[in-house]
Parts: structure tokens; sequence; C-alpha cells
């Protein structure tokens, strides 16, 4: 069988092949909950063949969203729509996860097709919040800087939206650790100039996650996957790095997390990023060389590519993004003239 085709148990889950969908935002929401949008963007990609379909951010709170278009997971009117598409997904033997997250001082922002400018309370925005009052861009509002009962009471929202992901079937919880949001404004002592037990040190700074990972596997089942999504760098000197993130994915792992999804950046507006096919890649095998499963992102785009991370032991999983909205149906084309194809819906086996 070739390295492609091979399930990958996960605890009690088992994503039937190494392709997966990476979450991205679609900002097609309306007041957190999913539509027709979502369940055909979805739906589609598990027919296409990819075993893991990670659905994009919900914010766990209404001050959470990226923009006002983000999905949601604050109320239980959310979970109707949500089972809906996990259900599907299901049906095609494939396995649906989501990720939840708060963007923190990245929040409050038009979408990307709007132009993306921080909204101000007259066009709908709302007060952002961060570990300190440094904004991301130098223009926009600052955030509001978070006193411990409101880190406390944001830890109880990410609670709260595992046990309503559970309710919408999904049987993989990403949290959000990265691209700037919420928990990796904690991380990075670019965004973090807290003196009390949530900054300085490397200890004080990884807190949080480790907080909001202990509070989802209280309520999270205990045979289900837990991924945890890390920036591996901040892309500049000072910032986050990657040998903290191979650190705090070793505490991760003690702590019960099953995998670390390997992305990188969005914390500095003026970063430089050496963006081409495949960079992200030796993040992923860094962190699976201290012994930590992992998952590989990055502008991965061809079946040679995915055979290459896999077979050089650089990841567990190949997550795929951009790739899977051009061609939804990359699994089951990639691997049509191979020896072996990843299994084919019956209704299309006449077009193989």
């Amino acid at each position: 069988m070739s390295v492609i085709n091979q399930p990958i148990t996960i605890k009690s889950v088992t994503i039937p092949n190494r392709i997966g969908m990476s979450p991205m935002c679609q900002y097609s929401a309306s007041h957190g909950l999913a539509n027709d949008w979502h369940f055909v963007h979805y739906a589609t990609r598990a027919v296409g063949g990819a075993g893991l379909i990670i659905l994009e951010a919900a914010a766990v709170t209404p001050e959470g969203r990226i923009t006002p278009y983000d999905l949601g997971l604050w109320n239980d009117e959310q979970i109707t729509e949500l089972h809906k598409i996990t259900g599907f997904i299901h049906q095609q033997g494939a396995v649906a996860g989501i990720q939840l997250a708060h963007a923190g001082r990245k929040a409050s922002h038009d979408s990307p097709a709007n132009g993306g400018k921080q909204l101000s309370a007259e066009e709908g925005g709302w007060q952002t919040v961060a570990p300190s009052a440094i904004s991301f861009y130098p223009e926009e509002t600052a955030p509001h800087e978070l006193d411990k009962n409101e880190i406390k009471t944001i830890i109880e929202q990410f609670k709260a939206a595992t046990v309503r992901a559970k309710q919408a079937g999904f049987k993989i919880v990403e949290i959000h650790a990265a691209h700037g949001y919420l928990i990796h404004q904690f991380l990075s002592p670019l965004s973090n100039k807290r003196t009390d037990e949530y900054g300085g040190r490397f200890e004080n700074r990884i807190r949080l996650v480790l907080e909001i990972t202990a509070a989802v596997q209280c309520v999270w089942p205990a045979d289900y996957p837990l991924f945890v999504r890390l920036s591996a760098t901040d892309w500049t000197d000072g910032g986050w790095s990657l040998e903290e993130t191979v650190e705090l994915s070793r505490i991760l792992q003690q702590q019960g997390v099953d995998l670390i999804d390997c992305s990188s950046g969005g914390n500095v507006a003026a970063a430089q990023i050496p963006v081409g096919s495949g960079y992200q890649v030796h993040f992923s095998e860094a962190i699976k060389k201290a012994g930590v499963p992992t998952a590989a992102v990055g502008l991965i785009t061809s079946l040679e590519q995915i055979t290459e991370i896999l077979e050089d032991d650089k990841a567990d999983l190949v997550l795929l993004g951009r790739e899977l909205l051009r061609n939804p149906y990359f699994a089951l084309t990639a691997t049509f003239k191979t020896e072996e194809e990843i299994s084919w819906p019956v209704p299309y086996l006449r077009a193989k």
C-alpha cells in the first residue's frame, strides 16, 4: 500500500488516508452560523477523497471573530448546521474536525475581499483584546489588555465551545494557537509584554495554551484526538522561535495533545516570510524528529511532494489548503494513474 493510502489511527479515530484539508476561513457566515455554502464547500472535499476535513476557525466568542463573517461555536444555535456537515463528511468515510479560535487583537476586521481593514464601532466593529495593549498595525486602535478574570472567561469559552463541537459531531478538535491570533499573541514576546504569570519567561508565555488545553480535555472525549496548530516562528528576530515551538510541542504531547499542526508567521505585520513551495515543511520535520506527531502545511501542491514528505518521515499527515480550493477532487485525481487509488464514491465510479 502506498504511503498516501495508509490509514492512520489516533486514539479511537481512523483517518482513511494521509491527505487532509487545512482549516481555511470562508468569511461566509452570519452570526457565526454555517449555511449552504459551508455544507457544499466541506462536503465536496469529503467526496473528493480527502481523509480529514478540518473546518475553518470557529470563534469561541463573538469578540473572538476575525470578521463579522466567521463561523462560531459560542451558542447552541450554531450546532445544528454544523451537525449536518459532519454527518455528511462521515458518510463519505472521511473524518470531520474543527478549529476553535479567538482572534485577539486581530479581531474586528472586514473580510479580506473587502480590504480587511479594522472596523470601527460605527462600522459594526468591537473592542479587541490581547495580552498587552499593542496593536497589530500601528495605525489600528490598540486592544484592551486582558486581566486575569477575563483570561479565565476566555478559557471557559474554549471549554464550552468544545462541548458544542462534540454535540455537532466532530471527532477532532484543533486549538488554534497560530497565525498571530490570541494564543499566539501570548506565546510571542513581541506581542506579550506582561509582567504577571502570563508574560515574560517561556514558562509564563505558554501558560494560556496549556490552561486552554487542560480545560478542553475536561470535556472532550478521552478517546478522540486533540490537535494544536502552532506558528513555528514569527520570522522576526526576538520573536517566537522554532526552538520554543519544539519545546512547547513536547510539553503539549505530555499533556495529552495528539498532533501539532505546523504553520508559521502571522504575528508580525512586517515579517519577511520566504513563501514558496513547501516552505513550512521543515518545521513539521523538526517537531516530528523531537518525537511529536505532526501535520505539514504550506503550498504543497503535488502528489510527488506529499509522497516525499510522508516517505521521508517529515510529517504524519499532509494538509492541503489552496490546492483543495482549486481542485476539490485532488485526492481522487492525483492518484488516478497510480497503482493504488484512494477509494472513489460509488456514484463517481464511471469516471475512473
